[in-house]
């Protein structure tokens, strides 16, 4: 009996960590998660199409040069 008392916790933390992890993983697959970060994504496309207008917009004007 006292050898089944001190397997216990050698037989249940590996049982634990990998509850853990396949909870842990689980959240990470959540649609409100995807749809966040697809808003993300979205917005920083529009972020990066917009400077670089800014930045073709500046290559076009022309320079003042010094006289």
């Amino acid at each position: 009996m006292n050898e089944l008392l001190y397997a216990l916790p050698l037989l249940a933390c590996p049982l634990v960590m990998g509850a853990m992890m396949w909870f842990m993983m689980r959240s990470k697959h959540g649609a409100p998660t995807a749809t966040a970060d697809r808003q993300e994504l979205i917005r920083l496309r529009k972020e990066i199409a917009a400077l670089r207008g800014e930045q073709a917009s500046r290559d076009t004007t022309p320079h003042d040069s010094p006289a």
